[in-house]
């Protein structure tokens, strides 16, 4: 199915992927509350990893997004600019670019995900615990043998009951722990006091990967720092990026 997969894209996309990397799923509507930023969060952490530290490596990883933005919703679009210059410059790293695949399917739709959900490794369900009321597409890609990263939110819950949580990646605050938050939670604290959030973060709001349009995902910061992270990316990224080390360690473990 990967091996489809990988033959579907090249057809599509005239992209090349590694079928022996994992394959690091997260397809649905692009919303600020499923947290499709969050997902490249954790890639910039680790391709300032993989810059910064020689020694460090991860098990390659393919990371694949598919995604419609609604016309008139900027941050969204803002977002999806952010994911494709994240992965123009990764794929002209000849360092990184060993350990880090990042996919945009273009013009995502039932065609994209019947190539897409039978070749994953991991599904993504990552939206803010409270905010996701159902979700199917985590049931999909469950009877497809991807593994779940998720919080614990909408059909998730369900899925880890009758699993047991021990076979899920799950991190993050619990819908109660979010709503007590309002009011309280201060997303400029995780900026200051988490280096690694810092400087992740940093790569984006000093152009590091819009050289060419200086400014361009200001919009972001505004979001995440000004305007209080309605959505608590920053609250969740330290659980997340643990839950994805966990992840590559177990995958390592055939």
């Amino acid at each position: 199915n990967k091996t489809a997969f990988a033959s579907y894209m090249k057809k599509k996309q005239n992209v090349d992927l590694n079928v022996d990397s994992i394959f690091d799923v997260q397809i649905k509507r692009l919303h600020a509350y499923k947290r499709q930023l969050m997902n490249i969060f954790h890639i910039i952490y680790l391709y300032q990893r993989l810059k910064d530290d020689p020694s460090f490596t991860i098990f390659p990883r393919t990371f694949v997004f598919g995604a419609k933005a609604a016309p008139s919703y900027d941050y969204a679009k803002k977002t999806i600019e952010l994911i494709l210059a994240v992965a123009d410059i990764i794929d002209r790293d000849p360092h990184v670019s060993k350990f880090i695949k990042v996919l945009f399917v273009e013009n995502y739709g039932v065609s994209s995900a019947e190539k897409i959900i039978p070749a994953s490794d991991i599904s993504e369900q990552i939206s803010t615990a409270g905010k996701e009321a159902s979700g199917t597409g985590n049931m999909k890609f469950m009877m497809n043998g991807a593994l779940t990263i998720g919080t614990r939110d909408g059909a998730t819950i369900e899925m880890a009951e009758e699993a047991g949580e021990e076979n899920f990646f799950l991190f993050g605050l619990t819908a109660d722990q979010v709503a007590n938050s309002r009011g309280h939670y201060s997303s400029r604290w995780h900026y200051d006091n988490e280096p690694e959030t810092r400087a992740a973060l940093d790569l984006i709001f000093n152009d590091h990967f819009s050289q060419d349009e200086p400014g361009i995902f200001a919009p972001i910061r505004d979001a995440l720092i000004e305007r209080g992270d309605y959505f608590m990316h920053l609250a969740d990224l330290t659980s997340y990026v643990q839950a994805q080390a966990d992840v590559s360690e177990q995958y390592r473990d055939s």
